[in-house]
């Protein structure tokens, strides 16, 4: 082998030396946005070490009634399907280590016979050219690999949303199911009590009538919210990954209700900034920038070989020298490479600007929810049911006092049974509210 040949290959390795795999494979960063946006510790478990440790923790966490902020950290232990979406920044760096190494040499070799007489030819070239490409792609792959970490921390933060959501549903389910089941054996005891007035005379059959109608209906109501707590903490379980729904404990009540709404004049602003897929946006409309670029540099010669080359032919003596091959653009001059690539960019461009207009209304929609999930959340706390306590209280002493009857009090616990359990509703939307706009800020829906 020459001196040319040698400079070639030493470059070669060189250049194919610099790409390397990092220790954590980009999940660094991913981890970084989970600390900063969640205040939890994301894992990626890649080996059945921390598959192991994971399952620890999982079990300390399932050991007492599940928080919110608990189920979340579960769901970033256990969930199979985030786990599986964290392998794309393997697969992303892995695009990145191949683009920043020169292709394989092309060794070539003839030998031919006629009688005693024989040829022998061979060899070896580079391609020269993807000297100048493998820079060029390797930044292309870098910033889709920068894109891969923030399209994987958003599916994370999408995730722990879905799964503060789920906790919200299942656990104002489980307190509508309490109450239900209460309101269930106070009108069976009022349409019984309706019903023995009536046979003695002391009750009309319609006012008979109204109380078992209310109670029947009111067991239609605790058939269905009993299901819906089973589809809602079902939809829990599944997001924290448990194969064994026995081992999941919540508690019986959501939060109280914050004394005020956080004001936030600048939620557009924060939510252009901080939103993930606006960033993955944007890298991605970089990394088809400069792939244009690339398409551009390599629209008319594509491969550009050179190395050296030996040929031995009996009887004449052995020679030496060099090949160069290259594609000659008779046919394809790459318009159609660059055409494609133009439109593709500007394609990406557009999608950006889409992505920010409907982040922006995102945002603003979210914020509106919050604000009035929470006056009705409070309306109800601060107006509706102390009102009906009120209320409810008088009657009891008007019936002490034998100024009304018990079926005026029956009628008056019926109308409470339905204000409180809107306050339940409206308490648990207040909570998905906040947990959407959270949502709408940081990750995107």
């Amino acid at each position: 082998m020459n001196k040319a040949s040698l400079a070639m290959a030493g470059w070669a390795f060189v250049l194919a030396g610099c790409a390397t795999f990092s220790e954590d494979g980009g999940f660094a960063r991913v981890e970084e946005i989970g600390q900063a946006r969640l205040g939890q510790k994301a894992t990626w478990q890649r080996t059945a070490a921390e598959v192991a440790s994971a399952q620890a923790k999982a079990s300390e966490l399932l050991a007492r009634p599940l928080g919110a902020e608990d189920a979340v950290q579960l769901a970033l232990l256990n969930n199979r399907g985030l786990q599986a979406t964290y392998a794309e920044l393997g697969i992303a760096e892995a695009n990145l280590v191949q683009a920043s190494r020169l292709p394989n040499p092309h060794l070539a070799y003839l030998r031919a016979r006629a009688g005693e007489d024989y040829t022998v030819e061979s060899s070896l070239t580079f391609n020269l050219f993807a000297l100048v490409t493998v820079p060029l792609a390797r930044e292309v792959e870098a910033r889709r690999f920068e894109q891969t970490k923030l399209s994987v921390a958003g599916d994370m933060l999408r995730v722990a949303a879905d799964t503060r959501k789920a906790w919200i549903q299942a656990v104002a389910a489980r307190e509508a199911v309490t109450y239900m089941e209460q309101a269930v054996l106070a009108t069976e005891t009022a349409a019984e009590l309706a019903a023995r007035m009536a046979r003695v005379g002391n009750a009309a059959r319609l006012e008979q009538a109204r109380e078992q109608i209310f109670h029947a209906e009111t067991v239609a109501e605790l058939a269905r919210v009993r299901h819906a707590e089973v589809a809602a903490r079902e939809q829990l379980i599944r997001l924290v990954g448990l194969a064994d729904a026995a081992v999941l404990t919540l508690p019986q009540r959501l939060p109280e209700l914050p004394q005020a709404a956080e004001e936030r004049s600048d939620v557009e602003g924060v939510a252009l900034r901080e939103r993930l897929d606006l960033q993955a946006v944007r890298l991605e409309t970089e990394a088809l920038a400069k792939n244009l670029g690339l398409t551009r540099a390599t629209r008319f010669i594509d491969v550009l070989e050179f190395g050296p080359a030996r040929i031995t032919e009996t009887p004449e003596p052995r020679k030496k020298g060099y090949e160069i091959s290259f594609e000659l653009p008779l046919f394809d001059w790459g318009g159609a490479k660059v055409a494609k690539a133009e439109t593709l960019y500007m394609q990406a461009v557009h999608r950006a600007a889409d992505a920010a207009v409907k982040a922006r209304s995102e945002v603003r929609e979210a914020y509106s929810s919050y604000r009035s999930a929470y006056g009705l959340a409070r309306h109800y706390r601060d107006e509706i049911v102390p009102l009906r306590k009120k209320i409810s209280d008088e009657n009891l002493l008007r019936y002490n006092g034998m100024l009304i009857g018990v079926l005026e009090l029956i009628a008056d616990a019926r109308e409470q049974v339905a204000s409180v359990a809107a306050s339940i509703d409206a308490l648990r939307d207040f909570w998905l509210a906040e947990a959407e706009l959270q949502q709408a800020v940081t990750a995107g829906r």
